[in-house]
């Protein structure tokens, strides 16, 4: 188990300027792995970098392999050793919880998202294919999804959305409910507004885009498989539309009450929803006067937004003790696998004997659940149980090879 560790820098200790200069692509990652597996006394090593860590998760002999390990990243990576002071090493115990706790999206800056989950499958997978993978660091993977799972299933942690785009996607949901083939309209290209509507489209809403200069519509459009609408038609096609989306950089607002009125008529009073994710607001306020329409703006999805987070952080609590119960279990099985190696030699060793002697059989089978149950006591029972077997003495059994285990 003490020969676990974790490496790196993330949001918590390092600026951006100190996360980008460590930065890989996969491509570049796969290099850098191919590299570091060189290095004497580093045996297992998985490398995960993502816009908010870059971090390494290794098997080593000793702690100076893993100082080895570091200096060498960062002479390849060409960064600063300055960057050493936002760093933090784990080790053991500590580090086994932390890969817990990232692959369980608990240590991500917004607690509860899942992408965290695919860039560490990505991470391993990558690894895996470079030959840096080896049993300790695939069983502590296999044992991190599981934990993921529990934590996503057993708590509420992914329940409420927390990003601006994903809080006005689940508005609409709330408001027409279905949004297959709802009717949707994004005016500008922002990035928040852009977002939803890519959200929209993964629900099978029909997408539609509008933008001062065409071309930029037309392109948005082929890429999310949309329609490109000429902006200055926009108000003669406002009515067609179930919800619309602003998110542009206008100084004056698009929409405007007797606009938005007219096409609440044209669209025999079904109800509008609009989100304005613009700065400057880009619909007029007084449109929410009209009792068809809904109006969000960027302060009331915020506001939701900070509140769906509060509550996934009273759920991080529960998933917490998840990640502590699937950190011993995890630690019950390293415990186990020092002693394999006594197992593996008391089966080899006595293979023919056990075959046709019933007694030895019966006292090995009993040996090797004793050193299952007693890790720490493993080295003395294979030496005293060498002594006895090779004595020739087997029927004085298990409790007397115990005893003289424990120095009775």
């Amino acid at each position: 188990m003490d020969r676990i560790f974790v490496w790196g820098i993330n949001f918590k200790t390092a600026p951006v300027e100190y996360r980008e200069g460590l930065a890989c692509s996969r491509e570049e990652t796969a290099y850098l792995l191919s590299i570091l597996k060189t290095i004497k006394g580093v045996e297992e090593l998985i490398l995960l970098s993502t816009c908010n860590r870059v971090e390494l998760y290794a098997v080593a002999q000793e702690y100076a392999c893993m100082e080895n390990l570091v200096n060498t990243l960062l002479e390849l990576k060409g960064a600063s050793w300055d960057l050493k002071r936002y760093s933090f090493l784990l080790q053991g115990k500590e580090a086994i919880h932390h890969i817990f706790k990232v692959a369980s999206s608990l240590d991500s800056m917004v607690v509860g998202e899942t992408q965290i989950t695919s860039q560490f499958k990505d991470a391993f997978s990558i690894a895996r294919n470079v030959g840096t993978v080896g049993k300790v660091l695939h069983r502590l993977y296999e044992k991190a999804l599981r934990t993921a799972k529990r934590v996503r299933t057993e708590t509420g942690i992914s329940k409420n959305a927390v990003s601006v785009s994903y809080v006005a996607v689940d508005l609409a949901r709330k408001i027409f409910g279905n949004l297959k083939k709802a009717k949707v309209l994004l005016v500008g290209a922002g990035e928040m507004g852009e977002l939803a509507a890519r959200y929209l489209k993964k629900l099978q809403a029909s997408l539609s885009i509008t933008n001062r200069t065409y071309e930029k519509s037309v392109d948005l459009a082929r890429e999310l498989e949309g329609h490109a609408l000429r902006f200055e038609s926009l108000e003669d096609y406002l009515y067609e539309f179930d919800i619309v989306i602003l998110s542009t950089a206008s100084k004056e607002p698009i929409l405007k009450k007797d606009m938005v009125k007219k096409a609440i008529k044209l669209r025999n009073y079904k109800p509008m929803f609009i989100i304005d994710i613009s700065v400057p607001r880009n619909a007029d306020p007084s449109i929410n006067d009209l009792d068809e329409v809904f109006l969000y703006n960027i302060d009331d999805l915020r506001s939701i937004a900070e509140k769906n987070l509060s509550e996934r952080l009273k759920e991080k609590e529960k998933g917490e003790i998840i990640v502590w119960d699937e950190v011993e279990k995890l630690v019950k099985w390293l415990e186990l696998l020092k002693v394999e190696s006594y197992i593996i030699k008391i089966k080899n060793r006595w293979k023919d004997v056990e075959a046709r002697e019933p007694a030895v059989r019966k006292l090995i089978h009993s040996v090797i659940e004793e050193i299952r149950k007693q890790p720490s006591s493993a080295e003395r029972l294979f030496k005293i149980f060498v002594q006895e077997v090779d004595d020739g003495d087997t029927f004085r059994g298990l409790s007397y090879v115990h005893n003289r285990a424990d120095g009775a």
